[in-house]
């Protein structure tokens, strides 16, 4: 089992949110919480030895400012840090393999216009398995003290049989005791597009359908954690479109995406995609099969 949280920190105002949120996550799970820093030697010779150390100094600082940040809103947290050498992007993915949840920074631009998705953070999402949660700047949390948590909004797709992405949702929920609420966006069959009547019914019929389906999926984590207030949503249209919509007024949006690779590189999945950059609120991104 995966006892710690491990965040990213580089000194920006994105990793210190992200250092605070993920503290906040590592005192409800009571796991330690670890802040690194990769610095990229650009190994070749011609670097001046210099500007190494100067470097090095830099990650010490900033690692040093965000422990004594967290430990402070967090006394009892059991927090601590490391200095890892090469491609940020990969020693990041590296170090989280043995993590429970890695967390990140990303620039947020303001209102419902979201994230604006760094190469660093988008090449570490794609290249671990671990649950990773991004994270801007409006989603520091002020003050331990005066946290309060809300609705947990799910994107599911009932034709994928996603239950890492499932587990990970209720577990949130439960350890924060909030209401979670499941979206799940369906389209009429193609078939229906060259019929020469419409019939409204097909349409209702195949919502009702989808919404009964919704719900079969969602029972067996209902009896798992029976704590959790559960709503589900089906409607026609563009699963992300809603998603980034409830996330205006949520706590934490979580998404799956898929563990596979075509010839042009990773596939993210046009929902986490979605979600990722117009989201208001952190997002979780689950590995899945």
């Amino acid at each position: 089992m995966k006892h710690h949280v491990t965040v990213g920190v580089d000194g920006s105002p994105e990793s210190r949110a992200a250092a605070r949120w993920g503290a906040r996550e590592a005192a409800l799970r009571e796991v330690p919480l670890r802040l690194v820093h990769a610095v990229d030697w650009l190994i070749s010779p011609s670097v001046p030895q210099p500007g190494r150390e100067a470097a090095g100094r830099w990650a010490d600082e900033a690692l040093a400012d965000a422990a004594q940040d967290v430990r402070r809103r967090h006394p009892g947290l059991d927090v601590s840090t490391r200095c890892l050498s090469g491609r940020p992007a990969a020693a990041l993915a590296a170090e989280a393999a043995d993590a429970g949840l890695l967390v990140l920074g990303s620039r947020g631009v303001g209102g419902l216009v979201g994230f604006l998705i760094g190469s660093v953070s988008l090449s570490t999402l794609v290249a671990t398995e671990t649950p990773v949660v991004l994270v801007h700047v409006s989603d520091a949390p002020e003050e331990a003290q005066t946290i309060r948590y809300g609705e947990i909004v799910l994107g599911v797709d009932i034709h994928e049989a996603a239950d890492k992405v499932l587990t990970f949702a209720f577990e949130e929920a439960e350890r924060r005791g909030c209401a979670l609420r499941a979206i799940h966006g369906w389209k009429m069959p193609s078939m229906y597009q060259y019929a020469p009547f419409f019939d409204p019914e097909n349409e209702r019929e195949v919502g009702r359908s989808v919404t009964v389906m919704l719900d079969d999926m969602l029972m067996p984590w209902r009896h798992k954690f029976p704590s959790v207030s559960v709503t589900h949503e089906a409607f026609e249209g563009p699963t992300g479109a809603q998603l980034v919509h409830a996330a205006a007024s949520s706590d934490l949006v979580v998404v799956g995406r898929r563990l596979r690779r075509s010839p042009l590189g990773v596939h993210l999945g046009s929902v986490a995609h979605a979600v990722l950059h117009h989201a208001a609120a952190p997002v979780a991104v689950i590995a899945h099969d």
